[in-house]
């Protein structure tokens, strides 16, 4: 039977094959989209919000006609970029930017198409926007994943703090056949999430390779999903957990004759399982990708869950166990314990409700941030979602105050539209289970739509995506022709291209050195031997350029005959060409985290209180208790602050802003009149001395105004440079100097 059920389960994904949406967005692309540019770029470059999984994410250029011209991959050194070099040869035209990333976050994938044109602009040719609409199948099984794991979590939970209190024995027994049935609850629990589960990577496995169920199969292509992506992993670890949930199950129902202390205590152990069964949910949901704080929007992602989890899986239990569990008292008795139940479990959930609100305001609020998303495909399902919730709400504060005949009276002017019998006929509905099976009904509504909400899109934020132009020189010097760029041209990880042309041809067969300065801080880079891409392309990549302001990249090029072509440009770097991946929190995100911290110090009171009882302390006691905490608070704070001031004093001593500032930028020019001027005025300096050579040594390390120092005073038994020299003819010298410093 359960077979047939598994397979009846699986038949949709059989029959299934639909397009991928995805939960990322682009949040920089150069070139923008639909740019025209006046010469082709040296390389595609897209940000991405979230980091991609490289196996499974590509980038295609097409021309006019189609036909695929170059391919890229996720970069080495950020996976959240899709890049790709471009052939130097492009000609004229439009071109199509084929864009299939594949999110880690929760494994999404989009497939949309960009372009750009090179000359003038083209008409009728267009790109395609990512589909924002949810998968049905993808809904379907997370739907059913969450279903089993709220259904494990809050039947585990409800035997914990409801049903012992409520029904259980001296020795934390419950009678067989409620316990029957909460097993049961369980098992079925198990078994759903792990049909599910199976659901999701056969899914997934089609939305990866964008092939049918048939295929994955046959090619085990589910395989490479689970060994080589972050949804495999968590797949694995879900997977071992269930069935070890499973095992734990098996084992304390067969040992518990023997060992009921053991089946008592892995009973308890389970709503912890269940608990970290939605957690590995969280990490492959939308909190994983987002924008704003993303750890402490998984955090409140899953206390929201568990709240969920806890009134669905526990209302869902008690719908089941109550009937059978009553069946053999009598009726007064059986009121009773229904009545004993019923207010144990409202008076629990009840304070969860205002925390299930307000961490799901927050929630909303970190993809819902401008009144223009209420629009979109998200929007308008999280507005479904909340339509849904809504009589839950209602119908469960009913029932709370129905239980609680003190509670009635005094809210009874809340009521005065109600015939006395129809406040009977509800008060009875109650008390009987009826309206907690109503309640049971009407939550698979939200469930649907939550899984709906987790299968569709979030929408792109305005505040964060920009097209920045791209900081781009192109200079003439010697033989060469060098094209430099700063990708993206912010503070960060950038890239760093230059394009090298040597008589109208890519140079081919040079060695080309890249350094990063900024001369206001007095930072140097080391020398990076840069990476030959493609015909004439040599890139270096890296997050020397630390924060915006004034910065300089120095290009050597090494001939084969070793002979050396300095290019040198000086790029204002502007704070707002950063890659930004977050988005800081304003008042209310921090209003409403507060919120939720007030109100689990207020759910915690209770226990906090027997805990203080049990410590039995005094006035004086809890004084001096009190009073330690605040001073060692305190210390901490200052010791915190101070070694914080320290190590910035410590930074500054190291590394302090130099007494003057490199006016002259290091080009070929420069190096030209700094050679001249030192052969002729720095005489005593070409006999290599010792002194000379140890100065040479300490290039490396050594700052421009020291040097400085040198050519003017001279250092240890190393005279100074003669004659009368201008500031600039001073710097000339020093940036020729350099030029001496060995390369690795």
């Amino acid at each position: 039977m359960i077979l047939r059920l598994l397979l009846l389960w699986m038949l949709p994904l059989a029959l299934w094959s639909a397009p991928a949406a995805a939960h990322g967005y682009v949040l920089r692309a150069i070139p923008a989209d639909r740019s025209t540019l006046d010469r082709p770029p040296t390389r595609l470059q897209y940000w991405f919000s979230e980091d991609l999984e490289p196996r499974f994410s590509g980038i295609h250029l097409r021309n006019q006609s189609g036909d695929i011209i170059a391919s890229g991959a996720v970069d080495g050194r950020n996976h959240a970029l899709l890049s790709l070099q471009v052939p130097s040869d492009l000609p004229d035209g439009a071109y199509i930017v084929e864009l299939r990333p594949a999110f880690a976050s929760d494994g999404h994938v989009i497939a949309e198409s960009r372009v750009f044109f090179v000359g003038d602009e083209v008409g009728g040719v267009a790109g395609q926007r990512a589909d924002d609409r949810a998968i049905p199948l993808e809904a379907l099984w997370r739907a059913s994943l969450n279903l089993g794991n709220f259904l494990f979590f809050g039947s585990s939970l409800l035997y914990s703090i409801v049903l012992l209190p409520a029904w259980g024995s001296a020795d934390g027994g419950l009678p067989e056949r409620v316990r029957r049935r909460l097993r049961n609850c369980l098992m079925g629990a198990v078994v759903m999430a792990l049909a599910a589960n199976f659901m999701a990577l056969w899914q997934q496995s089609m939305v990866f390779f964008n092939t049918d169920a048939i295929q994955v199969i046959e090619q085990n292509l589910w395989g490479v999903v689970l060994i080589g992506s972050r949804f495999g992993d968590v797949w694995i670890f879900r997977t071992v957990l269930l069935l070890f949930s499973a095992v734990l199950l098996f084992v304390s129902e067969y040992y518990r004759p023997l060992m009921p202390h053991l089946s008592f205590g892995i009973w308890r152990g389970m709503p912890w399982i269940g608990a970290l069964l939605i957690g590995l949910t969280m990490v492959t949901s939308h909190a994983a990708g987002s924008t704003l704080m993303p750890w402490v929007a998984i955090a409140v992602d899953w206390l929201h869950a568990l709240i969920a989890a806890f009134w669905l899986g526990g209302a869902f239990t008690l719908a089941v166990l109550l009937e059978p569990a009553l069946a053999p008292l009598e009726a007064q008795e059986r009121r009773a314990a229904r009545r004993a139940v019923m207010r144990r479990f409202s008076r629990v959930i009840t304070p969860l409700v205002a925390l299930l609100i307000v961490s799901g305001i927050y929630n909303a609020l970190n993809y819902i941030v401008s009144p223009a998303d209420l629009h979109s495909s998200y929007g308008r399902t999280l507005g479904l979602k909340l339509l849904l919730v809504a009589p839950l709400l209602i119908l469960g504060g009913w029932q709370h105050i129905a239980l609680r005949p003190q509670l009635a009276a005094r809210m009874e002017w809340m009521m005065l539209y109600e015939p006395a019998w129809l406040r009977e006929r509800l008060r009875r509905a109650a008390e009987s289970g009826k309206a907690l099976r109503l309640e049971v009904s009407l939550m698979l509504a939200p469930l649907v739509a939550v899984a709906w909400l987790s299968a569709t899109p979030v929408p792109e934020p305005e505040t964060l995506a920009s097209e920045v132009e791209t900081p781009q020189v192109t200079q003439t010097v010697g033989d060469y022709t060098i094209t430099s760029a700063v990708i993206p041209g912010g503070p960060g990880v950038n890239t760093y291209d230059n394009a090298i042309q040597r008589g109208g041809a890519p140079a081919k067969d040079v060695s080309v050195y890249l350094q990063l300065v900024n001369p206001q801080r007095g930072i140097r880079s080391p020398w990076y031997l840069t990476e030959q891409a493609d015909d004439g392309l040599y890139v270096a990549a890296g997050d020397d350029i630390d924060e915006a302001g004034q910065w300089q990249s120095l290009v050597d090029i090494v001939a084969a005959d070793g002979d050396v072509t300095r290019a040198a440009v000086a790029w204002r770097i502007d704070e707002t060409a950063a890659i930004k991946r977050t988005r800081p929190p304003n008042i209310l995100h921090g209003t409403l985290l507060l919120l939720i911290g007030l109100l689990l110090a207020a759910l915690i009171q209770r226990r906090a209180k027997r805990l203080l009882s049990a410590l039995n302390l005094t006035a004086a006691n809890a004084l001096l208790a009190f009073g330690a905490l605040a001073i060692s608070a305190g210390v901490m704070v200052y010791g915190a602050l101070t070694i914080g001031e320290r190590q910035r004093d410590y930074e500054r001593t190291l590394q302090p802003p130099p007494a003057q500032v490199n006016s002259v930028l290091p080009d070929a020019e420069s190096l030209v009149r700094g050679a001249a001027l030192y052969r002729e005025r720095c005489l005593v300096w070409q006999r290599q001395s010792a002194d000379f050579r140890a100065l040479r040594n300490r290039l490396a390390t050594a700052r421009d105004d020291f040097l400085h120092g040198v050519v003017a005073d001279g250092w240890r038994d190393l005279p100074a440079c003669e004659g009368e020299l201008t500031e600039g003819a001073r710097w000339d010298i020093v940036n020729y100097f350099r030029t001496f410093e060995r390369r690795t």
